[in-house]
């Protein structure tokens, strides 16, 4: 059985991107007692991650490059803003702690989105935030190997997500 749309596949991976050096530094490790598991086609992974594993087959493995631009894109310069130090105050807390430099913080747009934020700056009134994603601009180096593959049952397809093994359990 081969990958392709709808499949339910299990695969574990690690995932580096080069550093300044340009030397792949990794920067997340799955394993293949605790499995990534996707439907092909619905993963929310980017695109040219999925089509890369398009045929591939149980043990198969693999060992890719996404680059930036096919990945998590380019840094928008409008997704870094200040805000307000205020609205980052919870009353009887001390936030201090949580407004440090590097420090990613939860937070909601004005359409109710979660978002995280990483902070750049404290100032005396204000906090710059980077909305980016953490791995804009970076080439992904994805190597890794198939677990298993099956079919994804109708009600899987229709909600989008894995049930029973590796996914979600409805109550």
């Amino acid at each position: 059985m081969q990958i392709k749309l709808n499949s339910v596949v299990f695969i574990s991976y690690q995932l580096s991107f080069p550093n300044e050096e340009g030397e792949p530094e990794v920067v997340e490790i799955v394993d293949e007692n605790e499995p990534m598991v996707f439907i092909h086609g619905l993963s929310g992974l980017p695109e040219a991650f999925e089509a890369n594993l398009n045929g591939l087959s149980a043990n198969d493995t693999f060992d890719f490059t996404i680059q930036a631009e096919d990945a998590y894109g380019v840094v928008d310069p409008n997704a870094i803003i200040d805000l307000p130090k205020s609205i980052f105050q919870i009353e009887g807390q001390d936030t201090s702690d949580m407004l440090k430099v590097g420090n990613f913080i939860p937070m909601t747009d004005d359409q109710g989105n979660r978002m995280q934020g990483m902070v750049v700056q404290v100032g005396p009134e204000t906090v710059t935030m980077d909305f980016n994603h953490p791995l804009a601009e970076k080439d992904l180096m994805f190597s890794g190997k198939v677990i298993k593959i099956r079919e994804a049952t109708a009600e899987e397809i229709a909600h989008g997500h894995v049930h029973g093994e590796g996914g979600v359990h409805h109550h």
